[in-house]
């Protein structure tokens, strides 16, 4: 009977442990949990009032002359089309002069000369290729020598033909989304970089993509150049804040560009699909005080949603959806 009631007092203390153990670690959980929990709706809070500061304050009480803040000249590579063409506008709509960068020069004929009729402003252009490396900067240097830089826009950038596997991009367009997509922001950085840091102001913005917030198959390469440019972006500024020099990240989601037209939804102006017209122009007034945007609202909401997602999660949706654009440009082709 003593070996009884001696095993019964012993698991009754036990039990009394575990169950003071159990309380003490739920009490634990409960305080790591209330704080994930306000750490989340700080993180909510502080991005509403971001996009309250960016797209709605602005336009209330206006904005500092960006000629005044940065300087008479704007440079735009990948200007003839899309974002660049619409951004290149919405800076001579500023005052700004514009001289822009592309590959086709019967393009860049025709918006230089409609931007300087409409906008009553300068324009120049540089006629190049950006996919052929690195023997086209030493002409876009000696181009701009004596241009006092004010705003870098490094918005060309190429994208697969359509949704694919990496394996079947051909090793000539793997170079070419190299050149276009990573060399090209940091070349033409080095170019106009040494002047604003003698200035000591001046503006580069840095167009990545949405793609760079987790991995994306079937957009290996092109969403690991926009990572590069997103963290290209961010070393540089804060190397170079203290310079003087605003360096902006540019992370957008889907646009009405030449870029998606491998589909038919991404071509048809929607809340999630904004026109370039429309992207830059709301871009442009987050231009010396985010230095890491979306550039319009629906994005920003779709940004913060995509962060909040999971990449266990995240993947599959991205699987899904390039293969849903692959079947679309496929149907399309046959």
């Amino acid at each position: 009977m003593e070996v009884v009631a001696a095993v019964k007092k012993a698991s009754l203390s036990l039990y009394q442990d575990g169950v003071q153990s159990y309380h003490r670690h739920v009490k634990f959980l409960a305080v790591v949990g209330a704080l994930y929990t306000a750490r989340k709706l700080f993180s909510i809070l502080r991005g509403c009032c971001s996009l309250v500061r960016m797209h709605i304050t602005s336009h209330l009480f206006g904005r500092t002359s960006l000629v005044r803040q940065y300087g008479e000249w704007a440079v735009v590579t990948g200007a003839t089309d899309g974002i660049g063409k619409a951004y290149a506008e919405e800076l001579a709509r500023h005052g700004l002069n514009i001289i822009l960068i592309s590959r086709s020069s019967e393009k860049l004929t025709r918006v230089s000369e409609a931007i300087a009729e409409t906008y009553g402003v300068k324009t120049s252009c540089i006629q190049v290729d950006f996919s052929h490396g690195r023997d086209i900067y030493p002409i876009i240097n000696e181009a701009l020598r004596q241009v006092e830089v004010g705003i870098l826009v490094n918005n060309v950038g190429l994208f697969v033909e359509y949704p694919q596997y990496f394996l079947e991009t051909p090793e000539d367009r793997v170079w070419e989304l190299i050149n276009v997509n990573v060399a090209a922001a940091v070349m033409m950085t080095r170019i106009v970089l040494p002047g604003m840091t003698e200035r000591k102001r001046g503006a580069i913005v840095n167009v990545s993509s949405a793609s760079c917030v987790k991995p994306c198959p079937l957009m290996a390469v092109y969403s690991a150049s926009k990572s590069f440019m997103d963290h290209f972006s961010q070393a540089l500024h804060y190397e170079y804040a203290s310079k003087g020099i605003f360096i902006q990240t540019l992370v957008p989601f889907f646009i009405v560009t030449k870029l998606t037209s491998f589909s038919t939804f991404l071509l048809k102006k929607s809340i999630l699909v904004p026109t370039a017209k429309d992207y830059a122009y709301k871009a442009v007034q987050t231009l010396g005080k985010s230095h890491r945007t979306t550039g319009h609202w629906s994005h920003s909401i779709q940004f913060a949603m995509a962060e909040s997602i999971p990449e266990w999660t995240w993947v599959p949706i991205i699987k899904v959806l390039c293969r849903k654009l692959r079947q679309e440009y496929n149907s399309s082709r046959s």
